[in-house]
């Protein structure tokens, strides 16, 4: 997997008042409260959990390894610059993906001024990610042999990177990170029935593009 050092950033120790913290507390925001307070161990603890689903949901917004790399560095820069200013009011991956959404839309508007600095070919997503509530996951799976299987990921990928920006964010957090509908709804800033909605025209998109390169064409069964 990928490693990133820890960034070499001195910061004063942020006093924080444990008995304000919510009782519901998961570990990860306990250990990012711990960060707050400049624990480097803490840190790269979390960056451990982490690395690869913020690697996985960059990658299948930027289709572009080496660029994906970069940005989820960048992401957990930006974590630990953010570190005096988190609150445990949400989950920590709740907050942790919307830093990784705002490098990714940063990004995209960066290739938007400057498009001949972005790569046209998007390189297919590897095949040995968690899965989640995925459905082309399991067509895929079912290919008859790798080369379909590897034909039809690239397939997957571009139909994802297809999609509005707002839909594929969606789509990704519920399928690939199993986050709940309002976990969605606050790392994009939207109404829970706008989640819905979201992944919902997603779904709906990926599988008119996919259904030519499904043997079964069968999308309904979960």
């Amino acid at each position: 997997g990928v490693r990133y050092a820890v960034p070499n950033f001195s910061r004063a120790a942020v006093f924080v008042n444990v008995s304000q913290m919510p009782a519901t507390t998961d570990a990860d925001a306990a250990l990012m409260l711990r960060v707050k307070r400049g624990d480097r161990a803490a840190f790269t603890e979390l960056m451990t959990r982490y690395q690869q689903p913020v690697m996985s949901f960059v990658f299948r917004t930027l289709p572009d390894a080496t660029e994906a790399e970069d940005l989820a560095q960048s992401v957990f820069v930006q974590v630990w610059r953010s570190a005096d200013r988190y609150q445990p009011a949400a989950k920590f991956s709740t907050w942790l993906f919307t830093i990784a959404r705002n490098v990714c839309l940063n990004e995209l508007r960066r290739r938007a001024r400057h498009p001949a600095d972005s790569l046209d070919a998007p390189a297919h997503a590897g095949s040995d990610e968690p899965r989640g509530h995925g459905v082309e996951d399991r067509q895929i799976s079912a290919a008859p042999d790798a080369l379909l299987r590897g034909e039809l990921e690239a397939k997957v990928a571009e139909a994802l990177a297809a999609l509005p920006e707002n839909q594929r964010t969606a789509l990704l957090l519920w399928q690939r990170e199993e986050m709940a509908y309002e976990d969605i709804a606050e790392v994009l800033g939207c109404s829970l029935s706008a989640v819905k909605s979201l992944i919902h025209r997603a779904r709906e998109t990926l599988k008119a593009r996919l259904k030519p390169y499904l043997q079964t064409g069968d999308w309904n069964h979960e």
